[in-house]
């Protein structure tokens, strides 16, 4: 089952495909860039798939040195953004 959304990913049998051009500009990078730093391995990202009440709802988190971007792709393939909290930073 094919599931395009236009927020720029989409669910095919499951698997979720998140557009180029939007990982991009999450991560503050042209997309030239974001494929050539994949390739070396310096852009990443974890899944965690929803159990019990978040069964059918899938967070995706995406690194790039310092810059995280982290979605939730919902069971109808709504995304929506996750925001990563923040340490608090101590005065030493």
């Amino acid at each position: 089952m094919t599931s395009p959304h236009p927020s720029g990913a989409s669910v095919v049998d499951g698997e979720i495909t998140i557009d180029a051009e939007l990982l991009a500009s999450k991560l503050g990078l042209s997309s030239e860039t974001l494929k050539r730093e994949m390739r070396k391995g310096l852009v990443y990202s974890t899944v965690e798939r929803g159990e019990q009440e978040d069964a059918g709802n899938t967070r995706l988190t995406f690194r790039y040195r310092a810059t995280v971007w982290r979605t939730v792709i919902k069971a109808d393939g709504t995304l929506v953004d996750d925001p990563v909290p923040r340490s608090p930073v101590s005065a030493t």
